[in-house]
């Protein structure tokens, strides 16, 4: 008698028989399984049969994968993987257009299973559908299904991409660049050319050379989201993938094409919400353009090149005029360096005589000698009045413009992480970034003027100047956070922003925080924790009953697949399988996978994670760190995660330590319990406002000496 660990209960059915009810030994061969099932149904030729998952992806079952069948899962019997591509390898040769056409869709449907897909490549297959796409003739569902199958073959990564022809990847570009073109052959055809650009560096130049940055511009222009999803993956493939030069160049031709104003009124105000993969697209572009300002970021002035001592010059020029000037010209040299050196002063440089050492500083380097330079030149009377104003005042309230600027430069820099490699998944681009060209420039005329105004309402002196960065800093990153659309409406709100707000803001966090410290709230938090605790916990399987859609990341694409996991009412079994692109939830009855609960021996989280362990990027995996986890069940067994968020990590990992008995440990945890404690205190408290709460109980008097003040009631008065 077999282990009961290697005997799997399930049922095999096929269409117009009585299904089977059966022990699976999962020792025997599954050669011999196959033939006890068709021998019960009195089937020959049992090797022409295999077995097949019912639901989802309907997967063969081969010696790799039987593992993964669990009690109860429900099999069918159908034709082998190999009599099946041999069938639709002969089926797509048809000239009946009808037979082709079914074939290629039943091609479509089975090339994501790697059992099939084995048996099709190794018949050719690729090469005749490679002839489907070069014929002229094929056009519509034959071309489409054509396709889709060459698409999921590619993806079990047998056949390198450099394989392909030219005439192949020539027939590839026209449909991209075709007009006018079915959009479902467009789309496809673009998911094509981003494969191959990662591939090899001629692949790289080849598209890159074929389909223009005009075509690409004009597909982000449409109106269909798919469609406009893979132009710009495609687009956001060719910029990583190029060489710093090159990039540079490419992302100069996208500004002169007005790309972000595109972007912000065909994608960011399109009727439909943005989702998480154009978030991401929209995020590596905004990187990168931020990105092209590192080299200036991290250079210092050079006071010997002509043109750095010219841009520095000219921001004297442009403060004091002439006057002086003339004067200086006739005066001797020595007269003409003293006044220069007054007015670098005034200008707010520490080194006055040689203003050039202030800027040797990187970062930010030569970034912030551009940016005050274009502060001067294109907000002109806003420059003269923030250096004339802070100039004339003898009372050291006075304003430093240059030494400001360089800090505000500086501090703007860490807050857009300016020279920052690329999150792989991160979703956090700014709309109004978008929606104006010179971004950082702009964003930092809008900035140099609300420190000059903090600076007045905080009437600081330069002693106070890290206090008034810090103050300018917290207006910034506040504002920021609630993603304004454009710059007109962050300089709106920052400005409203004043000094006194914030005082405001921290004094009622401030006040929060001493009143939730005092002892017997302190006492009354600790009553409370453990129903909110449960009551976090409650949430946490809630969300995970709801399920989440995940991505599965490979080393080729950033993202490949989705899969929906969701748990059980019961909260008995953990139910999965991969789902199409645009599909937010399942029901769990489609789900094909599942994992018992009590199986669970453990959650791993990052470097603990099989799947970081497989990445060889350094990058990719610190940046995937923070959002794998894994559970592992069985031995060696394990289902692992990429959560789309660090929200959803947090919501996931929590649910899971439940289920495991253990304690939630993420961040979120104690985010959640610090907000429901306050809430919760508040309530209780609310009797006790403006009343102060003493940090002990007042002392308890002593006893009387006499009870003789009690009232006698045993005598009544007549």
């Amino acid at each position: 008698m077999p282990p009961s660990k290697d005997v799997v209960k399930i049922a095999v059915q096929m269409m117009g028989a009585i299904p089977q009810l059966i022990e699976l030994n999962q020792a025997k061969p599954l050669s011999a399984v196959v033939k006890e099932v068709c021998d019960a149904w009195n089937l020959n030729n049992s090797e022409r049969y295999a077995l097949q998952y019912v639901d989802g992806q309907q997967a063969y079952i081969t010696e790799s994968n039987r593992g993964e069948i669990k009690n109860g899962s429900i099999l069918q019997l159908t034709t082998a993987p190999d009599q099946e591509a041999a069938k639709l390898h002969g089926g797509i040769q048809s000239n009946n257009l009808d037979v082709k056409s079914e074939s290629l869709k039943k091609l479509a449907g089975l090339s994501r299973d790697v059992a099939f897909a084995q048996e099709f490549i190794s018949r050719n297959g690729l090469n005749q559908l490679f002839l489907i796409v070069e014929e002229d003739n094929n056009i519509g569902e034959i071309l489409a299904y054509a396709l889709k199958a060459f698409v999921e073959l590619m993806e079990h990564d047998f056949v390198s991409w450099e394989t392909l022809s030219p005439a192949f990847i020539k027939k590839i570009v026209s449909y991209v660049n075709i007009v006018p073109m079915d959009a479902s052959i467009q789309q496809i055809s673009l998911a094509i050319l981003e494969n191959m650009v990662p591939t090899s560096h001629y692949l790289f130049e080849l598209v890159k050379q074929q389909v223009t940055l005009d075509r690409l511009i004009g597909l982000l222009q449409v109106t269909n989201q798919q469609l406009q999803l893979k132009a710009m993956a495609l687009l956001i493939a060719l910029l990583l993938n190029a060489k710093e030069p090159d990039r540079r160049g490419m992302m100069e031709y996208l500004g002169r094409k007005n790309l972000r104003q595109f972007i912000h009124k065909n994608i960011i105000h399109a009727s439909e919400p943005i989702g998480d993969e154009m978030a991401h697209y929209l995020y590596v572009l905004q990187s990168l353009t931020l990105n092209l300002l590192e080299q200036k970021m991290r250079t210092p002035m050079d006071p010997y090149l002509q043109d750095q001592r010219e841009l520095l010059q000219s921001l004297r020029h442009a403060a004091f005029v002439s006057e002086n000037e003339s004067y200086a010209s006739s005066s001797n040299t020595e007269r003409r360096h003293s006044l220069c050196a007054k007015e670098f002063r005034k200008l707010g440089f520490v080194n006055n005589t040689n203003p050039a050492l202030d800027l040797q500083r990187s970062p930010p380097g030569l970034l912030a000698l551009d940016s005050m330079v274009y502060f001067s030149r294109h907000f002109p009377s806003a420059y003269s009045r923030f250096i004339l104003e802070n100039s004339s005042r003898e009372d050291k309230h006075e304003c430093p413009f240059a030494r400001s600027s360089i800090q505000l430069c500086f501090m703007l820099c860490e807050i857009l992480h300016v020279g920052e490699p690329c999150s792989e998944t991160a979703q956090a681009f700014y709309p109004m970034f978008f929606g104006q060209e010179s971004f950082f420039e702009e964003l930092f005329c809008i900035c140099i003027q609300l420190l000059n105004k903090t600076w007045k309402e905080m009437r600081a002196t330069q002693e106070d100047f890290d206090k008034v960065m810090q103050v300018v800093r917290e207006q910034i990153t506040r504002i920021l956070t609630l993603r304004p659309t454009s710059l007109e409406l962050f300089k709106s709100r920052v400005n409203s922003l004043n000094y006194s707000e914030i005082l405001r803001l921290r004094q009622t966090e401030r006040m929060h925080q001493e009143e939730i410290l005092a002892a017997p709230v302190l006492e009354l938090r600790e009553r409370l924790k453990p129903e909110l605790l449960k009551l976090i916990q409650q949430q946490r399987l809630l969300h995970l009953c709801e399920g989440t859609l995940f991505r599965k990341i490979s080393s080729r694409r950033r993202q490949d697949k989705l899969w929906f996991c969701r748990l059980s009412p019961n909260h008995k079994f953990l139910h999965y399988g991969d789902v199409e692109e645009g599909i937010e939830s399942l029901p769990i009855e489609s789900l094909p996978e599942k994992v018992p609960v009590a199986d669970m021996k453990a959650l791993l989280t990052g470097r603990e994670c099989p799947q970081t362990k497989e990445k060889s990027s350094g990058k990719q995996n610190k940046d995937l760190l923070d959002l794998a986890f894994s559970i592992s069940y069985d031995v060696g067994e394990h289902l692992n995660f990429i959560a789309p968020t660090r929200y959803e990590f947090c919501l996931w990992t929590d649910g899971l330590n439940v289920l495991l008995g253990r304690e939630m440990a993420s961040e979120r945890t104690q985010s959640d319990l610090d907000i429901l404690l306050s809430m919760e205190l508040k309530l209780r408290l609310l009797d006790l406002e403006n009343i102060p709460i003493p940090d002990a109980p007042p002392a308890i008097p002593k006893p009387p000496s006499n009870l003789n003040f009690c009232y006698d009631f045993t005598h009544i008065e007549q």
